[in-house]
């Protein structure tokens, strides 16, 4: 498996509209086992993904996909800053898709 954690920093009063641009754009994305998107509980322009992937080759395969290149124009318009945190191998994930 393959994992990401990005920070995203938008412009001040963005971040919902942030949100709503990843949540288009993730919905149909072969290989993505998990994508989570949160709100900072301190910063409010700043927005936490975490991913989880069968593969790396995934995860670079969803950016040529045409919801992801859509909305990357969308969210750099919104976004003041793009943080790649980490990158990391995944030991284990549960789906609680229904929980959040």
């Amino acid at each position: 498996m393959y994992g990401l954690i990005v920070r995203l920093t938008t412009h001040d009063g963005k971040r919902d509209q942030m949100i709503d641009v990843l949540r288009q754009s993730a919905g149909e994305m072969p290989g993505c086992v998990c994508y989570v998107v949160a709100k900072d509980a301190v910063d409010e322009r700043s927005i936490w993904v975490t991913e989880v992937w069968d593969s790396e080759q995934s995860h670079n395969a969803s950016l040529s996909s045409p919801a992801v290149r859509s909305a990357i124009p969308l969210g750099k318009q919104l976004v003041s800053s793009f943080d790649k945190i980490a990158t990391t191998v995944p030991a284990w994930c549960a789906n609680h898709a229904d929980d959040a």
